[in-house]
């Protein structure tokens, strides 16, 4: 199989999860500006022009991050990183995955492109400072429902936490302080410390 990713994106969810299962894998960087990558155009791979994107070993190539995920751990799941099908807590999971898609990473879009939405200045910070407001709420709520566990999902790191941690990672990038919330800090710091993530880290340039 491979990754089609970008440095620093939501590509770095599956990146975590292949790395978790000890897949065997290949990457491939896409530059986002101008949707190339070594392979070409981009769009000729991906229409939609957005990463992550992966190559199956079908040569089919499936899209949007939060499947991909659930589509690598369903092809070697022992009901780890994914808990098992028709189980509770398989579908609560799947609730986590839907929440940070929704309710997280679309809320930090607005934040990276304001700049090239709205001309004025004013504008850009009324806008920033409504997502910010939002996501700060998201934040409270991820909190209270993480508690003293060490995953969203209780002792066990499931695809949930890969995701929710590459999305947590953008705050410093946005001027968001996850200071004031100390339990995600720690949660972070759990999370950034696993050796496959890592690794996925290493293989993208993010950390040496």
């Amino acid at each position: 199989m491979k990754l089609f990713f970008s440095t620093g994106t939501c590509a770095l969810a599956p990146h975590i999860v292949m790395a978790e299962l000890n897949m065997v894998y290949e990457l491939e960087a896409v530059n986002l500006k101008d949707k190339t990558c070594a392979s070409g155009d981009f769009y000729k791979i991906n229409m939609k022009g957005s990463v992550p994107a992966l190559k199956m070993e079908n040569g089919e190539i499936l899209t949007e991050g939060a499947i991909i995920s659930q589509y690598l751990v369903d092809q070697k799941n022992e009901g780890t990183l994914l808990p098992k099908f028709g189980t509770n807590d398989r579908f609560r999971a799947l609730e986590w995955m839907n929440f940070i898609s929704t309710d997280i990473h679309k809320n930090f879009s607005p934040l990276f492109s304001a700049e090239r939405s709205y001309a004025s200045l004013e504008t850009q910070n009324e806008v920033k400072n409504v997502y910010k407001k939002i996501l700060t709420d998201k934040f409270n709520f991820i909190a209270e429902k993480l508690g003293q566990n060490d995953y969203l999902m209780g002792n066990q790191f499931t695809i949930a936490d890969a995701y929710m941690f590459t999305c947590l990672a953008w705050t410093k990038y946005v001027g968001l302080d996850l200071n004031n919330w100390s339990n995600l800090t720690s949660y972070m710091k759990r999370v950034s410390e696993r050796p496959a993530v890592m690794r996925a880290m290493k293989e993208q340039g993010m950390i040496k």
